[in-house]
């Protein structure tokens, strides 16, 4: 074996002992390498690591670990079938951001140039995403060749980015086999330049396929690392998180609140004036729900709006009335508001972002005001005070972001 082989050997097999999570997932990425003419430094595909051999001799041990790791996380973590419609660039750097502060809390060593601000910590890609200038300078020190140049048509293959459909991209011996990338690397270009060629954009097909098996690939590679107790910290929260049955948060509302509502049919007998037959008549009565608003500045007034939309679009159906009460401390002081199932339900004025959180007050003001109301919704992003006991009627929180509740349904936004 050469030297770059037996260094990257060495990389993969410490990576396996010291963090089996990681170690796991860089294993199912075959090593490849690609001709320096396109690849300065590392890549991927999400079928498998590509690298330039005079970058990768001039790494350490470390920084090796690392740079297998940064990529295995970005196929573990979906991100060529999670861009939908965002600007491929700026989806690059938010998701660089989003992997190398786990790396570097796992104790690997990032390479130069690797993308890292504190302030995105703990933060996903879609998170960070909204965060970032669109005339961002910063660049990824890796390429994500999954994708087109723009959107799902034409364009030719470029670095970053993760939606691209068009194109059929090469089977690997992975994909023949499923044996995954444990073979040796391949031997680097005698010339210094030749190599693996700039492999072809994922098909929408195979995008659909890699996402279903590197999910699967991470939830085996979490359970490996909990069994040998080397799973942790905010890389083991990530994964709980994304290994979480997800429904869109629209559907989940609508089945909580029509489920809600009070129609049903009466069979009571008839007065004889109506005939002797007995027919079902629906009755119905109007349900109350109490919506909250997270005020304290973690979630945006377009979000907000967005949420009372969908509420609005509910509540006709299920005729219900609805009191708004917005909150971040304390209740905003000209609340709550009122509205009638025919009445347009829709944010009363805009909201500043408050110091702290507290959810007390909202229930606070339901039990002076002996109110049971039939369904309570909090939008929030559930960091915050909660009451110690759990009414005596349903809870939704709608959640953006990861934070637990202690009762009542959560429902995750994004």
């Amino acid at each position: 074996m050469s030297d770059l082989e037996t260094k990257l050997s060495a990389a993969r097999t410490r990576l396996i002992l010291d963090k089996p999570f990681l170690g796991a997932l860089v294993l199912r990425l075959p090593l490849v390498a690609a001709d320096p003419r396109w690849c300065k430094t590392t890549a991927t595909d999400a079928r498998a690591f590509y690298y330039n051999a005079e970058y990768m001799d001039a790494l350490t041990l470390d920084q090796t670990q690392f740079a297998l790791a940064h990529e295995a996380l970005h196929c573990a973590l979906s991100h060529f079938a999670r861009r939908q419609h965002r600007d491929r660039h700026r989806w690059d750097v938010a998701c660089d951001l989003a992997i190398n502060p786990l790396l570097i809390d796992e104790g690997l060593t990032p390479v130069q140039d690797a993308l890292f601000l504190d302030e995105y910590k703990g933060m996903t890609a879609e998170e960070i995403y909204p965060c970032l200038d669109e005339a961002e300078s910063m660049q990824p020190h890796d390429e994500h060749v999954y994708d087109q140049d723009s959107g799902d048509q034409g364009g030719t293959p470029g670095s970053g980015g993760d939606k691209g459909e068009g194109g059929a991209g090469k089977a690997t011996q992975e994909d023949k086999d499923n044996k995954g990338g444990g073979g040796k690397p391949q031997e680097r270009p005698q010339d210094g330049k030749g190599g693996a060629p700039r492999p072809e954009p994922l098909s929408h097909e195979e995008r659909e396929r890699l996402s279903v098996q590197w999910r699967q690939r991470m939830a085996g590679a979490a359970q490996q690392a909990l069994q040998a107790g080397k799973m942790g910290g905010a890389l083991a929260r990530l994964i709980d998180h994304l290994l979480q049955p997800q429904l869109p948060w629209r559907m989940l509302l609508a089945r909580y609140m029509t489920a809600t509502a009070r129609d049903d049919y009466n069979y009571s007998r008839p007065s004889r004036r109506e005939g002797d037959a007995i027919f079902p008549s629906l009755r119905s009565s109007e349900i109350d729900i109490v919506v909250a608003l997270d005020t304290s500045g973690s979630v945006s007034d377009k979000e907000m709006g967005e949420f009372l939309a969908e509420i609005d679009a509910i509540k006709g159906q299920v005729r219900a009335r609805v009191t708004l009460h917005a909150c971040d401390a304390q209740l905003a002081a000209d609340g709550p508001w009122s509205y009638e199932p025919w009445e347009e339900f829709k944010l009363p004025r805009e909201f500043t972002g408050g110091g702290g959180t507290s959810f007390r007050p909202v229930f606070d003001w339901l039990e002076r005001e002996d109110r049971q109301p039939d369904l309570l919704v909090y939008f929030t992003d559930a960091d915050g005070e909660f009451p110690t006991q759990e009414p005596g009627f349903p809870v939704i929180w709608l959640v953006k972001g990861k934070a637990k509740v202690p009762w009542g349904q959560r429902v995750q936004l994004n």
